[in-house]
């Protein structure tokens, strides 16, 4: 008996969307692409229909996914553009870009008007993660939802469900915290070694088997010594989620001086051009202020 797919509608074939997406089609799934910048769907256009526009996109869909940019895009596409509108009834929408909490709950408030499920469920993993199906994908909505949503999860990566709506955006806020303060902890930690003339990649690898060992140490310490800057997640980014991360403190009335600085950081590395760096940039900005460079004075790698 062949296996039954339902249709996908795939909003925003962007750095993230586009493996994801190729995830997706390789797994079976009938496919209707959109994005602002047409020519990113041309890849995909043997294999899944191209719509011209986002309501258009998603008129025939089962399951509609979102992977924009930030939370005015996503009502942008969803709202104005009027894709929510053109959803048909029973179908599920799943927003897995990285938005305000009160946007998700907002959006699923409009579907539940039209007899559409909402979810919303925010990635991590960067570009990496979405080209080998290692997402770690956090979600919030019912448990029915879930259910629906748990077969094209399955194809890109690792499903945890945190709550009811909102939930997903809250724990997503969490981990770019974590991530945010990490890397800025990784470039000062590996430029005090290396300012002190010890190498950094030595360092890094001394680091790795204690207690500091981590993901970021692991991948963007190493981008750091290589000076790979090119983004997998880029700077504007993480800037916009810490945003996130700093109004939603102040609604629940909450102090966060570590995400506040790294903000600051982010903030600064942004306004000196380096928006679409990598957020492990966040090094390049620390060297401005100290004016000088990892490995510069030591025997690590030359530039």
């Amino acid at each position: 008996m062949t296996k039954e797919f339902p249709h996908i509608a795939f909003l925003g074939i962007g750095l993230m969307g586009a493996p994801m997406a190729r995830n997706l089609l390789d797994a079976g799934f009938p496919m209707t692409l959109w994005n602002r910048t047409a020519s990113k769907c041309e890849p995909f256009a043997s294999e899944a229909t191209v719509a011209d526009t986002p309501a258009n996109a998603v008129r025939s869909a089962d399951v509609v996914i979102t992977m924009l940019e930030n939370s005015d895009v996503v009502e942008q596409v969803l709202v104005a553009n009027g894709a929510m509108e053109a959803v048909k009834p029973g179908a599920l929408v799943i927003d897995m870009s990285s938005i305000q909490p009160s946007v998700a709950r907002r959006h699923a408030a409009l579907a539940v008007e039209k007899g559409v499920g909402y979810m919303d469920a925010p990635v991590s993993g960067g570009t990496l993660g979405a080209q080998e199906a290692r997402l770690s994908i956090m979600a919030g909505g019912s448990e029915e939802d879930l259910l629906r949503a748990q077969p094209v999860f399955e194809v890109l990566g690792k499903c945890t469900w945190i709550g009811p709506v909102g939930a997903g955006q809250l724990a997503k806020l969490a981990n770019q915290a974590i991530v945010g303060i990490t890397i800025g902890a990784v470039s000062e930690a590996l430029l005090l070694a290396a300012k002190g003339g010890a190498d950094p990649a030595a360092v890094r690898e001394a680091l790795m088997g204690g207690f500091a060992g981590s993901r970021i140490l692991e991948l963007h310490g190493q981008r750091m010594i290589d000076r790979d800057f090119a983004p997998g997640a880029p700077a504007r980014i993480q800037l916009k989620d810490l945003r996130m991360i700093l109004d939603e403190a102040r609604a629940e009335g909450l102090t966060l001086p570590l995400s506040q600085q790294v903000h600051n950081g982010y903030l600064s590395l942004v306004a000196n051009g380096h928006s679409d760096a990598d957020h492990s940039g966040l090094l390049l900005e620390l060297e401005h202020i100290n004016g000088t460079r990892l490995g510069a004075n030591g025997p690590g790698p030359k530039d």
